[in-house]
């Protein structure tokens, strides 16, 4: 038995996240802080729920910002870290609203985040 779907509708699939970092050159990444990329996967970024895969360069970090909403965050190369901790590939980081912090990646990562609502910058 198969589940009906609404028409027009399909789901969005990104097979083999974990081995992403192997053909990430074919993902048609833009400029979202300084050396960080991003690919929205859905969502606007700016009101609403969303999903983006994020891509660091060798140090590069995305300044304080508050969390207005649940993010939920899977390392799926490299890693990342905050005040809190270094996360490694295969973490999984859920940032509950109200939550305030700075992320940075010493040797460059690729992230997969989902948010309830995109995060709020802190400070200029």
């Amino acid at each position: 038995m198969r589940a009906e779907r609404a028409p027009g509708l399909v789901p969005v699939e990104c097979s083999d996240l974990f081995r992403l970092a192997e053909h990430s050159d074919r993902i048609p990444w833009v400029p979202y802080k300084p050396g960080v990329e991003i690919f929205p996967i859905y969502g606007d970024g700016v009101s609403g729920p969303g999903a983006v895969l994020l891509r660091y360069e060798e140090g590069a970090e995305v300044p304080l910002h508050e969390h207005v909403g649940y993010e939920h965050i899977l390392v799926l190369a490299g890693s990342q870290q905050d005040e809190n901790g270094v996360y490694e590939t295969g973490s999984f980081v859920i940032n509950v609203p109200g939550t305030r912090h700075k992320i940075s990646s010493e040797n460059g990562c690729i992230v997969l985040a989902i948010y309830e609502k995109p995060v709020r910058f802190v400070g200029g």
